[in-house]
């Protein structure tokens, strides 16, 4: 049996999947039942074509999307282009002409999934998608299937390559966000608009997509709170050292008592939790729930032979599942109406950092601040910022997001207090 694949792009990542067919074909036979043929090949114009013929590769290659979908041979199409459009038609044209769609596109996974999801299954066809999340990391189908029988009750990933190495270098090496910035971009792990990466962006979408399959609901990407690593300072680390935290931009996704919550922050994390660890551009994703306990899954979140692993997998599941005639069996089957969380129920440690005047009673009126708010400290430090200055760091006891608010106003409010800061801290 021979299944005949269509690929939109040949970039980086597509033109890893024949190295995979190739150096691992017998073990892909075996588990798809077929043969796995790469039919045709969209790029974006003759130039490219001549090129890529030029370079040695041997596909056909075609410059219109109609000739792959048009093509009753085909059976799976595989997008690889990346960003919202053409993408989004390019998909929504193939699932209506009866064809199986594997994608990578987070960015378009998370903000129009659930249409293209929804017009898979009226047409009885596959669509997978577990390169979107943490590239070479088998999470989406692992939270599907392994812990399919696991209540997930919490979801913490360090899921953006760029803005961990970027905090490696600020917290190992004491480097300054643009500099760590600077260094990203030369290296090519930062575009040059990195704005997606370093405002958790990126991080939000992935998010969104962890929801679905980790509790069944699928929170709209608007309703993910999401902070970046821009505003991170040399004393924020610094403070952080001296504490006993790192601090990693982390996507968070729990259930509460009121619904679920998500949201992508920086977050102070204890020396000896697992994600403290995942350095330079290395994402891992920690799972909380009541059967196994605690687990993390770590690896690759991009690249060239990671993601394209992912991309196959989804390849070789959908052609065997056509082989045995299933195939309009969704990816992810856990489905639930969604209720999102409410700010009295999402509730954590926090760090504030408050420049204020350097005179006697200042410790105490902010104390009285956080008190009308029933907010405790867990830890207080008092340093000299200047002359006339002095910059307060406030570890915070568990207070929800309704006290966070109240009390960033009231500070706010105040003209002697200048909040320098303030971040999630995760509790031991």
């Amino acid at each position: 049996m021979s299944i005949k694949i269509g690929l939109l792009g040949f970039g980086t990542v597509a033109s890893g999947i024949p190295f995979l067919l190739k150096e691992n074909g017998n073990k892909i036979v075996a588990a798809s039942g077929a043969q796995l043929e790469i039919a045709k090949v969209l790029v974006k114009d003759d130039a490219e074509k001549g090129r890529l013929v030029a370079a040695g590769n041997d596909y056909n290659f075609v410059t219109n999307v109609d000739e792959i979908l048009s093509d009753a041979d085909i059976d799976i199409v595989v997008e690889l282009i990346g960003r919202i459009e053409p993408a989004r038609t390019f998909i929504t044209k193939a699932l209506e002409a009866g064809k199986n769609v594997v994608s990578a596109n987070k960015d378009l996974i998370a903000t129009h999934g659930k249409d293209l999801i929804a017009l898979a299954q009226e047409k009885g066809v596959a669509f997978y998608y577990e390169a979107a999340v943490a590239g070479g990391i088998p999470i989406l189908r692992t939270l599907a299937n392994s812990l399919t029988s696991d209540k997930v009750t919490r979801i913490l990933g360090v899921l953006n390559g760029t803005s961990n190495f970027m905090m490696t270098k600020m917290v190992d090496e004491g480097w300054t966000y643009e500099a760590a910035l600077a260094e990203a971009q030369a290296l090519g792990y930062a575009e040059s608009d990195p704005t997606n990466d370093v405002e958790g962006i990126d991080a939000a979408y992935k998010a969104v997509i962890l929801s679905q399959f980790g509790f069944g609901m699928t929170v709209d990407f608007d309703d993910v709170a999401h902070k970046g690593i821009s505003g991170i300072t040399p004393d924020d680390v610094a403070v952080a050292q001296e504490l006993g935290y790192v601090i990693k931009l982390v996507g968070d996704v729990q259930e509460t008592a009121s619904g679920i919550s998500a949201e992508v922050s920086p977050t102070f994390l204890p020396k000896a939790h697992p994600l403290a660890s995942v350095n330079g551009v290395m994402n891992a994703v920690f799972v909380e729930s009541i059967g196994i306990g605690e687990s993390m899954y770590y690896g690759p979140g991009a690249g060239q032979k990671p993601t394209a692993t992912s991309v196959t997998a989804d390849i070789v599941r959908i052609a065997r599942r056509i082989k045995d005639g299933n195939v309009g069996k969704p990816f992810n089957e856990f489905k639930r109406q969604t209720k999102l969380a409410s700010a009295d129920d999402v509730k954590s440690n926090y760090y504030f950092a408050i420049n204020t005047p350097d005179k006697k009673g200042q410790l105490l009126r902010l104390a009285e601040l956080f008190n009308s708010e029933d907010i405790s400290f867990e830890q207080v430090l008092q340093q000299k910022a200047n002359g006339q200055q002095a910059r307060v760091v406030i570890i915070t006891h568990q207070m929800s997001k309704t006290q966070l608010a109240n009390v960033i106003a009231k500070l706010t409010a105040i003209e002697e207090f200048e909040l320098l800061n303030n971040f999630k801290v995760l509790g031991e």
